[in-house]
């Protein structure tokens, strides 16, 4: 089950995965709301029964105009309720389903490489820092039930929240050890893995990171390669 607030892209990925042979369905929610979370939890329990799979990598579009001096108190507030709190929501009451209905579930957050090094948006950094932590707090707490928790940080990966366009491809991707930029089926493959008993059952509680060894390099501030 897909959820994002934009429901007509959501709804064609969804038609998309049934057209390949998977059962798939969307709905549409704000993260970012009070009872958003819980009202997520309650569509997706009902349209498929108790969850055995748990994956959050919402987060609302980041701008580069959004540094310390610039950021407003509502930017702040959006990317924090949805990365930090809800993250924190979802997991832990897909959490407490998954121990009442004796479920031994799997969860994975994405966050960032931002979480450890500061890049002048301090909104989506201190975002994803908590999320870090938040992932080890439910994977310590859910261990003993059975229930792996880990995440993945990803690299430059055009779409979505990064702003390909304008991020200065030719640079990035010098800046990359693997000189070039990431794709979805590059995270994909890492989330298969990190999701499945079959190659990450002894794995809780630490982040992966996928990045083509981008972070090897300091591509946040200028310099010559």
């Amino acid at each position: 089950m897909l959820s994002d607030t934009n429901a007509e892209a959501g709804q064609k990925v969804a038609n998309q995965l049934t057209r390949d042979g998977h059962e798939a369905s969307f709905v549409a929610a704000d993260l970012a709301s009070d009872d958003g979370p819980y009202k997520l939890l309650a569509e997706a329990t009902g349209l498929i029964g108790p969850l055995s799979i748990l994956v959050h990598s919402a987060s609302p579009q980041r701008r580069e105009a959004d540094h310390v001096l610039n950021v407003s108190e509502e930017t702040w507030n959006q990317m924090l309720a949805v990365n930090l709190r809800a993250g924190f929501l979802l997991g832990r009451e897909t959490g407490r389903q998954m121990i009442e209905n004796k479920i031994k579930g799997r969860m994975l957050i994405i966050t960032s490489l931002h979480a450890e090094s500061p890049r002048n948006l301090p909104h989506y950094s201190a975002a994803k820092a908590g999320q870090t932590m938040t992932m080890k707090e439910l994977a310590k707490a859910l261990g003993p039930h059975g229930i792996r928790v880990n995440a993945i940080a990803p690299g430059a990966i055009p779409g979505g929240g990064f702003d390909a366009a304008g991020a200065g491809l030719e640079r990035l991707t010098r800046c990359t050890s693997l000189r070039r930029l990431g794709t979805p089926e590059d995270i994909a493959g890492m989330a298969v893995a990190l999701l499945s008993d079959r190659f990450s059952a002894y794995v809780t509680g630490t982040t992966v990171v996928v990045d083509g060894g981008i972070a090897l390099h300091n591509w946040i501030e200028p310099l010559d390669l």
